[in-house]
């Protein structure tokens, strides 16, 4: 088996850890390097109930895409929830490791994973990363559909292909108005308008769309907008990042066994539609 400084290692190959913003809180948050690893689950976020998973699991390592401390601390007292699932984690022997900014600039990253799950083909990234002189690397994917589809088509597709969640696929623009490319972006994605615009694509699929930015969009062009719930657009990531070091696993013969969560963490469990409401 290998140990945890090794699987780690192999991680931060995937996903470079100063490829990631200046902000973010990405790497090893806890655990032995030279423990050893044969179980590792992947998740989206660090929240008790996925911790708990992983101990049901007999995991020894947490690979979740989210940060636990974004914001730093000064305590890890179990008073808290966060505090809680350091403590569960130490106490089971269980690292927890995140890539976060990171795996959404690689190549693949999340935003890839995102259009693997609705079959689109990627073009180029939608904000290149400058250091890759390939070109690959970068936020977000400008994307080719197989065949057009209408902006509903498309919308159902999304929620047909994305986990269910309570709050299912929004949509802003002409549901008959025609989706030939398509811009992509796991996780909140408002920040990036211009460079959507940029791309002159047909329509805009990412999460956590703000009203003021999502407006002044429309007002700036016929872009359809699809806000997905943020768990939901960066949940494929999982599973792509789980067969990648399953990959890796067999290269070095480590008969590692790798699992994907199913646990939806979305904050969001229940809808209920106005009455009258556009469908």
């Amino acid at each position: 088996m290998p140990r945890l400084s090794e699987v780690i290692a192999a991680l931060d190959a995937l996903w470079p850890p100063a490829s990631a913003e200046d902000w973010d809180a990405v790497g090893t948050v806890c655990g032995d390097p030279d423990q050893e690893v044969s179980r590792v689950l992947f998740a989206v976020d660090p929240v008790q109930e996925i911790v708990d998973e992983a101990v049901k699991l007999g995991a020894d390592l947490l690979v979740t895409h989210h940060p636990l401390y974004l914001r730093g601390t000064t305590t890890v007292a179990a008073s808290n929830f966060k505090g809680r699932v350091v403590h569960t984690l130490i106490k089971n022997d269980i690292a927890l490791h995140v890539a976060h900014t990171n795996a959404d600039r690689a190549d693949p990253g999340v935003s890839d994973a995102l259009a693997g799950a609705l079959d689109l083909r990627v073009v180029r990234p939608l904000v290149p990363d400058p250091a890759d002189a390939d070109g690959r690397r970068g936020l977000g994917r400008v994307c080719e559909l197989d065949h057009p589809l209408t902006v509903s088509e498309f919308a159902a597709r999304a929620a047909e292909r994305l986990p269910a969640t309570a709050q299912g696929i929004r949509v802003a623009g002409d549901p008959e108005a025609l989706v030939r490319t398509v811009a992509v972006s796991g996780g909140s994605g408002d920040s990036l308008f211009a460079d959507v615009r940029a791309a002159g694509v047909d329509a805009f699929l990412t999460a956590d769309l703000r009203h003021h930015p999502a407006s002044e969009a429309r007002a700036h062009s016929p872009l359809a907008l699809l806000d997905a719930a943020h768990w939901a657009t960066e949940w494929p990531w999982c599973e792509l990042a789980a067969a990648q070091l399953d990959e890796i696993s067999d290269r070095h013969g480590w008969d590692l066994r790798v699992h994907v969560s199913k646990t939806v963490t979305d904050p969001w469990n229940s809808h209920s539609p106005s009455p009258g409401a556009p469908n």
